[in-house]
């Protein structure tokens, strides 16, 4: 997701394991009842096209009890700066602001305009650089977002997955006062987005704030150290960052900006 990144092993196809336990592993409970079968339709991605789910809106049954199957999204950076959000499937969007104290993504303006329009859930994130204060750097993605005009349920993230050197103690800490800071200038609990390894090893004490968790591997995603559940799975980043969440677009919203 950061402006730093760098391929990782594409996928070539995502078949219905992939997606079941994809939209379906709310908690570990949960996720050790499913089987693949549960979700009849998948999420098909390669290097040249995607698609929503083909099943979007259903409901599957977890030991008797009904839950949604998916809500499918996707976030971009200025490495997309030229989406097409309206063509897109997606059902809600979340989108690169700042990194660091300095750096303002290009696109961050005309992806929250298309959002807006489009009308469906929205987010902004910023990528952490634990080397430098907190903070700063949290004033510093608040006074790009508050640049744009804001509306009830627009989501605001915390993108960590890098240490700038700092240790396990240290990137906890830094994640805690950032995290902590953009709450309470918005009354927003700022999601975290983070690979489901370093979530794991640098997570610990977050678990109040909802996890957006990437994992490209397949199969049922068990949420990382403190967390009891994810709200957001990134499952591929082929040909574009695609996520899935099995909350509602409203309960996504119930997620961000107060009305």
């Amino acid at each position: 997701m950061s402006k730093y990144r760098f391929p990782r092993s594409l996928m070539s196809a995502m078949g219905a394991t992939v997606v079941a336990g994809a939209v379906l592993a709310a908690s570990p409970a949960l996720a050790s009842s499913l089987s693949a079968t549960t979700v009849s339709g998948a999420v098909q991605a390669s290097a040249k096209a995607f698609t929503a789910p083909v099943n979007l809106g259903r409901t599957a049954s977890l030991n008797g009890v009904r839950a949604e199957v998916s809500t499918y999204g996707q976030d971009v950076s200025n490495y997309q700066a030229d989406h097409d959000w309206d063509a897109s499937p997606a059902k809600f969007g979340i989108v690169k602001a700042t990194e660091g104290l300095d750096f303002r993504d290009k696109a961050f303006a005309r992806h929250w305009s298309q959002l807006a329009k489009k009308g469906i859930v929205r987010g902004a994130y910023h990528f952490a650089h634990p080397a430098n204060n907190p903070i700063a750097e949290a004033d510093f993605f608040l006074a790009v977002v508050n640049q744009q005009p804001a509306k009830p349920g627009d989501l605001l993230a915390l993108d960590l997955e890098s240490t700038d050197g700092r240790s396990v103690s240290e990137v906890n800490a830094w994640a805690k006062a950032w995290l902590a800071h953009v709450q309470a200038k918005t009354g927003v609990k700022p999601m975290v987005y983070s690979s489901w390894n370093f979530a794991n090893t640098y997570g610990a004490g977050l678990a109040q704030y909802p996890l957006w968790v990437a994992f490209y591997s397949g199969g049922i995603v068990t949420p990382p150290a403190d967390w009891k559940s994810w709200a957001i799975h990134q499952y591929s980043e082929t040909p574009i960052d695609q996520d899935v969440s099995t909350l509602t677009p409203d309960q996504l919203r119930t997620l961000g900006r107060p009305a």
